[in-house]
C-alpha cells in the first residue's frame, strides 16, 4: 500500500474498520507522520514498525480492532466527549486517533514510560492542531488518579494482568482494552467491583514497561 487512503480502504474491505467516527480519525491522522524517519517508505504496511527504545508503532489492523472494541456500543461517540486514558504514548499514533475521536469536548491523557518517546510524540503532534492531548512521563501501571474517572482506558503494551489502578480509575460504564499475554482483553465496568470481560485471542504485543 502506497498511501493512507489505500490502507484505510483495505481495513474497511476486511471489515476491521466499521464505525464512521473511527474511519474519520484514520483519514485525518496519517500513519506516516508517526513512524521513524528510517521507515517512511514502509509507513502504510500493515505491520508494526520499530520506533526505538524497544517500542513499536502498532500494526494498523491491531489499532483498528482495539479502537472498535474501545468504542463498541458507545452511543455518545458522535458527540465526541470521551475522557480517555492511554497507557504508552509511543510515537503518538494511537494518541492522535483517540484525540480525533474524542473531539473538542473530549480529552486524552497519555502516559509514557520513556521520556524520549514522549518527546518524539510531541514533535509528531506539531504536524496537527490537537488541543485535547495531555502527555505525562511515568509508570502507566498506576494510571493517573488526579484525573479520574475515565470513560475509556487503553494500552498497547502487554502485561500479566490488568492493574488494579486501571479498574479503579475507570468510571461506571467505562471500558478498558488491554493486551494480556496473547489475548486482547475488553472490560466493561458494570459497577464498582463488577466487570464484564471479553477475550480475543491471537495478538502479539510488546511488554508493558
Amino acid at each position: 500500500m502506497n498511501s493512507n487512503s489505500e490502507l484505510i480502504q483495505k481495513l474497511i474491505f476486511d471489515k476491521i474498520l466499521i464505525t464512521p467516527q473511527i474511519i474519520d480519525a484514520f483519514e485525518a491522522v496519517d500513519r506516516k507522520d508517526f513512524v521513524s524517519p528510517d521507515d517512511q517508505d514502509r509507513a502504510y504496511e500493515d505491520r508494526p514498525l520499530p520506533i526505538g527504545y524497544g517500542a513499536t508503532i502498532s500494526q494498523p489492523t491491531t489499532v483498528a480492532i482495539m479502537l472498535e472494541k474501545l468504542f463498541e456500543g458507545d452511543t455518545s461517540i458522535s458527540l465526541g466527549a470521551s475522557k480517555i486514558l492511554e497507557i504508552g504514548t509511543g510515537s503518538g499514533y494511537m494518541t492522535a486517533l483517540l484525540a480525533k475521536i474524542a473531539g473538542e469536548n473530549g480529552s486524552v491523557f497519555s502516559v509514557e514510560y520513556i521520556s524520549e518517546l514522549k518527546e518524539f510524540a510531541e514533535s509528531n503532534f506539531k504536524k496537527y492542531n490537537f488541543r485535547n492531548i495531555s502527555l505525562f512521563v511515568g509508570d502507566g501501571k498506576v494510571g493517573l488518579k488526579d484525573y479520574v474517572p475515565f470513560d475509556k482506558i487503553i494500552s498497547s503494551a502487554s502485561g500479566d494482568e490488568i492493574p488494579k489502578a486501571w479498574r479503579e480509575q475507570a468510571g461506571i460504564g467505562g471500558r478498558i482494552v488491554v493486551p494480556i499475554a496473547q489475548d486482547l482483553v475488553v472490560l466493561e465496568k458494570l459497577s464498582k467491583r463488577k466487570f464484564k470481560e471479553e477475550k480475543i485471542p491471537g495478538f502479539v504485543f510488546i511488554p508493558l514497561q
